[in-house]
Parts: C-alpha cells; sequence; structure tokens
C-alpha cells in the first residue's frame, strides 16, 4: 500500500521563482527589520518590512512615484531616483523610530552599482543603519547623474537632482 507520493513539490512560490527560502531565512534570524527593494519598468519601490507569524508587516513604504510631487522632472527608473527614493525611506523610517534594516533585493542578482545598492545608499545617507559594503556602492557621479547628462535631454539633472535632495532632507 502506497502511504505517500514519490515527488514532493517545493513551494509554490520557490517554484514560481519568488521566493529564495533559504535566503529569506537568514535575513528572518537576524530579527531586524528588512529594506525590501523593488524594481519595475516605470518605478522604484522601497519598504521597511518586519516579519509577524501570520505575514510580513510593512511598517514604511516609499515609491519613486513620490518624487515627481518633490518637482522630479526625469524618469523615475534610473540610479539617481533609486537614490531619491532610498532618501525618502530613510526619513520616514527615522521619523517611525527605524533605526536599522537588512537590504532584501529579492531574486535580483546582486551587480555592483545598480539601482538596488543606490536605494540602500541614499537610505544609508538619511541616517538608516543598513549592513552593506561600500565597494558595491555606485559613485557619487553616477549618482548625480553624471554618466547621462551629456545628453541635451538630461543636461540639467545635476541641478535638479540636488534641489529635490535638499526638499527631501529638508523637510
Amino acid at each position: 500500500m502506497k502511504l505517500s507520493p514519490r515527488y514532493k513539490m517545493p513551494f509554490k512560490r520557490r517554484h514560481a521563482y519568488k521566493t529564495d527560502y533559504k535566503k529569506r531565512l537568514k535575513m528572518l534570524k537576524s530579527k531586524l527589520p528588512r529594506l525590501v527593494v523593488r524594481r519595475s519598468l516605470k518605478y522604484i519601490t522601497a519598504q521597511i518590512a518586519e516579519y509577524e507569524n501570520k505575514s510580513d508587516k510593512i511598517r514604511v513604504a516609499a515609491t519613486s512615484r513620490e518624487l515627481k510631487k518633490l518637482g522630479w522632472e526625469f524618469a523615475c527608473d534610473n540610479l539617481p531616483a533609486g537614490y531619491l527614493t532610498g532618501l525618502l525611506i530613510g526619513k520616514k523610517s527615522l521619523s517611525k523610530n527605524i533605526t536599522q534594516a537588512v537590504l532584501n533585493g529579492g531574486l535580483y542578482p546582486s551587480v555592483k552599482g545598480s539601482r538596488i545598492y543606490a536605494v540602500a545608499k541614499g537610505a544609508i545617507d538619511a541616517g538608516l543603519k543598513v549592513p552593506v559594503d561600500s565597494g558595491v556602492m555606485p559613485s557619487d557621479d553616477r549618482i548625480k547623474g553624471g554618466h547621462i547628462s551629456h545628453n541635451e535631454k538630461f543636461k540639467k539633472m545635476p541641478e535638479e537632482f540636488e534641489k529635490v535632495k535638499q526638499r527631501i532632507l529638508g523637510g
């Protein structure tokens, strides 16, 4: 008599390549909130999530879409927009008394100088403590948009970047 199947299906989210459960368990064992960074084709989203028994609870959230309200005229999916989104999430989390977080980049590959690390650098510059090696952070020139400001369309990006940054840091 057969008591169990020969093949056991993996977790649904693992099978769909949405969750790496080994990485998630390591992050949860640290008992720190997670700085969750996700990107889409048009926007970058950053959230501070904490683990609870039934599900994760989002404590603070910021998207690059909010930059439009602060005067950002450029695309919301590039490196400077990622840094500014990190500043936003850092300021919001400090106002909710969240001072530390662990970076959760999901299933995105870890690439030196990527938008995910730009968000982490913005959060660190806002005052949030995120344990990330400084060697993987993008350079200050790239964060200000210097790598694309040679194009006529993006000529004034570095100046506008500084204005929006001051609006976020100033209040």
